[in-house]
């Protein structure tokens, strides 16, 4: 939970009435059927007690959800599904994870993508940095001592990714080594502070301005290092409009046309 308006404090079981935390991963998928069921597998044999995955599928035409609702009936006290008719961006099928597993109890939330360039070993080390310390939030980093980017980039991709980094920061001053990360781990009581129903960016943007209303509040952003793993199987969903969105989100936030939650 969170101790007053500045600073997140501890989050341990004793907190929890001595109960293993509910920890939620929300993994939004479109066109994921082959790395769905490898991430599911990897997530479920983790040394986490209450471990929850809750996939949010677009409806996906690979059939994608189908795949999902197999893996929620062979693992039904684990897995769960939200299906949504629309594909409207990554953004909302995340509001839309993380609001079901708020509703559902979780004390923690998790991002992360289907498409298997989040490492799911890694997360017993982001929980421990959030149950240890007194941050809200723990991004998986590409960009602090240890962490790393596939060896399959090319120059100018990793070129782009420092770039974007230097980019945000330079506008938004977030003091984190990678603002732009998709794998984090929330307390819950870090997403309601920042009323994370009432975001309306999309796409990878999404993940900044989370960043940013987090810091607002004076939360603190911790990071651990992960290698994030160039995806094996699908096409990658990082469209130009998406790319121009991001590129204008920074501006948006500063200026506040998209910072400030409704009241």
């Amino acid at each position: 939970m969170l101790c007053g308006p500045d600073v997140g404090c501890e989050l341990d079981q004793d907190q929890q009435g001595g109960r293993p935390l509910r920890v939620t991963v929300v993994v939004p998928t479109y066109n994921e059927r082959e790395n769905l069921p490898v991430a599911v597998e990897r997530l479920t044999a983790l040394p986490v007690p209450d471990l929850h995955v809750l996939v949010v599928d677009d409806s996906s035409p690979d059939g994608t959800g189908d795949v999902a609702d197999k893996l929620a009936a062979e693992l039904p006290n684990v897995v769960g599904v939200l299906h949504r008719t629309e594909k409207d961006g990554l953004g909302r099928a995340y509001i839309a994870g993380i609001t079901r597993a708020l509703d559902e109890g979780a004390d923690v939330v998790i991002q992360m993508d289907a498409d298997l360039s989040h490492p799911a070993e890694v997360i017993p080390a982001m929980l421990e940095k959030l149950t240890t310390t007194d941050a809200g939030v723990v991004l998986g980093s590409r960009y602090v001592p240890g962490g790393s980017t596939a060896d399959e980039w090319k120059w100018h991709r990793k070129a782009l990714s420092a770039w974007a980094n230097f980019y945000v920061n330079l506008i938004l001053r977030l003091g984190v080594k990678d603002a732009t990360a998709g794998f984090k781990a929330w307390k819950a009581d870090t997403l309601r502070a920042i009323d994370v129903a009432s975001i309306r960016s999309n796409g990878y943007s999404f993940q900044v301005e989370m960043n940013y209303r987090t810091v607002k509040k004076g939360i603190a952003i911790a990071e651990v290092p992960i290698r994030f793993e160039e995806r094996t199987l699908g096409a990658s969903k990082m469209s130009l409009k998406v790319q121009l969105e991001s590129a204008l989100m920074p501006w948006k936030l500063l200026f506040g046309s998209s910072a400030s939650p409704r009241r």
